[in-house]
């Protein structure tokens, strides 16, 4: 045990000099290979070749442009799978995907409460309930023992998120979801390049679904691509993506259950910009891994510091650098550790998310008017259990525990790395 003293005089906190005044830099992943493929696209004159009625023949296309479809392909082949589907964003994928599982009404879909809200809102635009499992202390991802502590009679689907870049227990997972016939949702947005025992996340589901936003490990700015090996499910991601009620008839498709679509559609620049990155994403993990392992590596002896480590057999990729923080080792609360090390220049921050379950839609369950769909009649049955203590692991990184920095990747460099580890030995 190591009780941190800070009445140090050379502490920043204390007015001694901090340890870094350089600004962190933000997640620049672009250069001159996005530049050349979005004037490709500027040439053409052709920003979006998508349109919203069964045009098999037409230049403009229900599947999108050449730029779309390409990326789409090469996501495909690149991760081994066989249909892959362009999105505006992560969050209108994971809305498709409850859509394209005909999963509506009277149904429950088991979530993390530790995550980005829209894991947990994806079942409610279709009218289903949302049920929170707790997570692991280690790795942040849902609990298999709390996924079974959570099924009901109207649980339909899983949505796993493979938090922080780090697998989470697919195997336990699927054989659940097989056991009790559930759909498998994977929310790999903050796991690109990520595998579990040598299969990438997002391919051992149902359908994955991968982010492109701004914060990502590769971005386009907005956008994301959802994965599924079932050709029924990819061309009904297709139809919910673009204004599919006004396709159906059209292509005889029979099955129209949740088929009113949106326009979730990517352009073309997105599209362009996107192969590029994909293309570096290797180079990028190779990177940010070097960085993360020499981070663990180098907080070996601080005994109240404990990075998530990767899962066994499994490639971890990291979105962020996750820490667990023990207040009890260190002899100081979360809040005054990170006060310190960042008043030296660190940059973190404690937390992460806020348990979603203790979100006011929850708390006062209302997202449609009247309540629906918590109100309805049909979801009377539903297991609607949102009050604090319920997950309690989730609850702990949150209030006590975790601790978060999003610089550990480009374009830092391995001097920036080494300097954050010389503030942590610091304050330490």
């Amino acid at each position: 045990m190591k009780n941190i003293d800070l009445s140090k005089p050379e502490l920043a906190i204390n007015g001694g000099q901090p340890m870094r005044l350089k600004p962190w830099l933000d997640n620049f992943t672009t250069s001159e290979e996005e530049k050349i493929a979005v004037l490709r696209v500027m040439d053409s004159g052709y920003l979006s070749l998508f349109e919203g009625s069964h045009t098999p023949d037409a230049p403009f296309s229900f599947k999108g442009g050449p730029e779309v479809q390409s990326l789409e392909n090469e996501w495909s082949i690149y991760h081994d799978i066989k249909h892959s589907i362009s999105v505006n964003s992560a969050t209108s994928g994971l809305y498709a995907a409850i859509g394209a599982l005909e999963i509506g009404y009277g149904d429950e879909v088991i979530v993390s409460p530790y995550t980005m809200t829209a894991c947990a809102v994806a079942p409610m635009i279709y009218g289903a309930i949302p049920v929170f499992a707790d997570v692991e202390l280690e790795s942040g991802s849902l609990d298999p023992i709390s996924i079974l502590e959570r099924i009901t009679p109207r649980t339909k689907a899983i949505l796993v998120v493979h938090q922080f870049g780090i697998p989470a227990d697919m195997d336990a997972i699927m054989k659940i979801a097989q056991k009790h016939g559930l759909k498998v949702i994977e929310d790999c947005a903050q796991a690109h390049g990520a595998k579990y025992k040598g299969q990438y996340v997002g391919t051992i589901g149902d359908i994955g679904v991968f982010s492109l936003n701004v914060n990502k490990s590769i971005q386009t700015g907005e956008g994301g691509v959802c994965v599924t090996d079932n050709d029924e499910l990819a061309y009904r991601l297709q139809l919910i993506r673009n204004h599919g009620e006004a396709v159906v008839g059209a292509a005889e498709y029979e099955n129209i259950v949740n088929i009113v679509g949106f326009n979730y559609r990517l352009t073309e620049l997105q599209a362009a910009i996107a192969r590029e990155q994909l293309k570096k994403l290797l180079n990028f993990n190779t990177i940010r891994l070097d960085y993360i392992n020499y981070l663990i590596n180098g907080l070996k002896d601080v005994d109240f510091l404990k990075p998530l480590l990767p899962r066994d057999e499994c490639l971890s990729t990291y979105y962020v650098l996750p820490i667990r923080f023990n207040e009890n080792l260190a002899g100081i609360n979360r809040d005054e550790f990170v006060k310190a090390i960042n008043a030296e220049g660190a940059l973190f921050y404690q937390g992460y998310t806020r348990p979603l379950y203790l979100q006011p839609i929850y708390q006062k369950r209302i997202f449609y008017k009247e309540g629906y769909p918590f109100t309805s009649p049909l979801n009377s049955k539903c297991y609607m259990n949102y009050q604090r203590g319920i997950c309690p692991i989730a609850e702990e990184l949150y209030y006590s525990q975790m601790l978060i920095n999003e610089h550990v990747r480009l374009p830092q460099d391995m001097e920036d790395i080494i300097m954050l580890l010389k503030i942590l030995k610091k304050v330490s």
